[in-house]
């Protein structure tokens, strides 16, 4: 039997990508369609699997795969950069939007491939879409792709075939199929990015903010890989192991990493970094700012487990609760996208380094924090920590900085795009910090009509889609860069797409959509 808000779920998606072509149609329009046809059925064959226990690896439990809509999102992101910067003549960016289309293409139908493959008995109709979709993908690939693009997205899909071996063995139950694949499909590109790029190292050739996110995502990468490696043969709880632990962070971050940066920059890291940070009164007024609201969520949380008392231990903060830490993001991050989005592009890089680390800390039991890490966050957990680690923070940082971060500043004259473009930093603050936490607050507290087949409600939605449409005003109002150039209705119908997405997925909403409102803005 059909699940009813999968199938929801994937016509909004259908006409998210039926949005997007009908703008930007071209070959890669027939290869994107081929995909989500495909992938709308193999979906299914996932969730099959899962239900049975079939699937490889342990995969997140309390929701379906989500194959459809992550297998949409890297492609449409290529897509609609190579479209922006084919429209500003930036030529370089716009063959790499093809790649980076390409790119997700390949690593989703490998996704798909797996799961056709593991089925028994084999679907033959399923393989069979797959094989059509396959082929309109490679052979748009074949013309459209250079010799070294064509390699460039063979790495990828290499680095994303091992990554997956390795890290969805080590991190059971952590993820869906279609969140491995956004989650692991971004640090394979990412990993192979900064390879190809110390590889070619130009002096004043790029941007020293790009090679510090490159090279604090693979570094963190790498040392909780290093660390899951070394603590299989030694007990993580131990004083020396966790002296162990500091001593060896500091040597690979001090002998490996600094060096790394040192090589892509031509500079100091360290001392780069300090200039940057201080380089004007708007940048220290800020940092102060962002000090006071850091202190602030922190003691939310020691405030939150205090109230826990003795008799309820199994106690889990309410959902209002933690959207405290929403309406403290949106205030984080609405003062660094008016006045400095580079320094609040480092400033996100930095924290999401410091909130992986800290959940190394927590994992490993790292002391003299770690037990009390564990503690503190487990007032926290929701269904979505169904694994060993915690991500729903870090879910909500990535969430938040990744339009900042993939915001094509080169194929942007002066620094902004025009129409529903130049919202694209904002999409993480509106889908996010406006739209879920309105539609989850009102929900909770005053919604009686629920959308078919789901926990969510009707009033929650309208509500969000109205505060989301209240909040871009006001950015009108408060950002200068903004110019809409009347594309009033496309926003709207943005906003409303997205949030009915919101009511009826069951991925992490933090990490989805942000995105698809990104990629409709663009």
């Amino acid at each position: 039997m059909l699940n009813k808000p999968v199938l929801v779920e994937s016509l909004i998606v259908f006409i998210i990508v039926l949005f997007v072509h009908a703008v930007v149609w071209d070959r890669y329009s027939w290869c994107a369609v081929a995909l989500a046809i495909q992938a709308f059925y193999v979906q299914f064959k996932w969730d099959h699997l899962l239900q049975l226990g079939g699937a490889v690896f342990q995969f997140r439990t309390a929701a379906n795969s989500g194959l459809l809509p992550a297998s949409m999102v890297i492609p449409l992101l290529g897509i609609t950069m190579k479209e922006r910067c084919k429209s500003a003549g930036i030529v370089y960016f716009e063959r790499f939007g093809i790649v980076v289309a390409s790119t997700g293409m390949l690593v989703a139908l490998f996704l798909s491939v797996i799961a056709v493959g593991i089925t028994k008995p084999v679907p033959a109709n399923t393989c069979i879409l797959t094989g059509v979709a396959g082929s309109i993908i490679i052979y748009t690939m074949k013309h459209s792709l250079t010799v070294s693009e064509v390699i460039e997205v063979l790495e990828v899909l290499l680095i994303f075939v091992y990554l997956s071996m390795i890290l969805l063995y080590l991190l059971p139950r952590c993820f869906t199929p279609g969140e491995a694949l956004l989650v692991l499909g971004g640090i394979s590109f990412v990993l192979n990015q900064l390879i190809k790029r110390s590889l070619n190292v130009i002096e004043g050739r790029g941007d020293p903010i790009d090679f510090f996110l490159l090279v604090a995502v693979v570094g963190v990468v790498l040392l909780g890989l290093f660390f899951t490696v070394l603590f299989i043969f030694m007990d993580s709880g131990t004083w020396i192991s966790s002296m162990f632990f500091h001593m060896m962070t500091a040597v690979l971050g001090l002998g490996v990493i600094m060096p790394w940066l040192y090589r892509l920059i031509q500079r100091n890291p360290l001392f780069w970094l300090l200039q940057f940070l201080f380089q004007t009164q708007t940048r220290v007024y800020l940092i102060v700012y962002w000090t006071f609201l850091a202190a602030s969520a922190c003691g939310i949380v020691f405030y939150q487990n205090a109230k826990r008392s003795s008799e309820s231990k199994k106690h889990q903060a309410s959902t209002i609760t933690r959207k405290y830490f929403h309406f403290i993001v949106v205030a984080t991050y609405v003062p660094g996208l008016i006045y400095d989005r580079q320094l609040l592009y480092i400033a996100a890089v930095l924290c999401l380094a410091v909130f992986i680390f800290l959940e190394y800390i927590r994992y490993f039991r790292i002391k003299p924090f770690g037990q009390t890490l564990r503690h503190l966050l487990s007032l926290f957990l929701d269904e979505r920590d169904s694994g060993p680690l915690i991500l729903t923070h870090i879910y909500l940082l990535l969430g938040m900085s990744l339009p900042v971060w993939l915001f094509p500043r080169s194929c942007a004259p002066k620094g902004a795009l025009s129409g529903a473009g130049a919202l694209v930093p904002y999409s993480g603050v509106l889908a996010v910090g406006v739209g879920d936490t309105i539609a989850s607050v009102f929900g909770s507290t005053m919604g009686e009509i629920k959308w078919p087949g789901t926990k969510k409600t009707f009033e929650g939605t309208m509500t969000a889609i109205f505060a989301q449409i209240i909040a871009v005003a006001l950015i009108l109002i408060f950002d200068s860069s903004v110019n809409l150039n009347s594309s009033y209705a496309w926003i709207l119908a943005s906003v409303s797409l997205v949030s009915l997405l919101e009511a009826y997925t069951t991925q992490i909403d933090n990490l989805l959509l942000p995105l698809y409102l990104q990629i409709m803005f663009m």
